[in-house]
């Protein structure tokens, strides 16, 4: 009984940062960010490009996947480019 899968994406703005997101419809929503109606960072850092996605089961595997993304730099968010999926691992505090 699999639910809707749930993606982790990774966005390079024309400003060369990288934003990350996650959502069910990976192309509706770069369309929402390029139109300026997603993420309200993405109104003033316009997608460039979409650089990676990972699929993930569910939206709270997804969710856990992005906070960790977002914990890496700019630099790191690249390399992910390369991977073909993105086990995340909760960092020690």
């Amino acid at each position: 009984m699999g639910g809707v899968p749930w993606f982790l994406y990774l966005i390079e703005c024309q400003d060369g940062s990288v934003y990350t997101g996650i959502t069910v419809d990976v192309a509706k929503r770069y369309a929402a960010h390029e139109t300026g109606k997603g993420a309200k960072y993405m109104r003033s850092h316009p997608p460039k490009q979409l650089l990676k996605v990972f699929e993930y089961p569910n939206r709270s595997e997804a969710s856990k996947a992005e906070y960790a993304v977002k914990q890496l730099t700019a630099i790191e968010k690249r390399s992910l480019v390369q991977r073909k999926s993105f086990a995340y691992e909760a960092k020690p505090h």
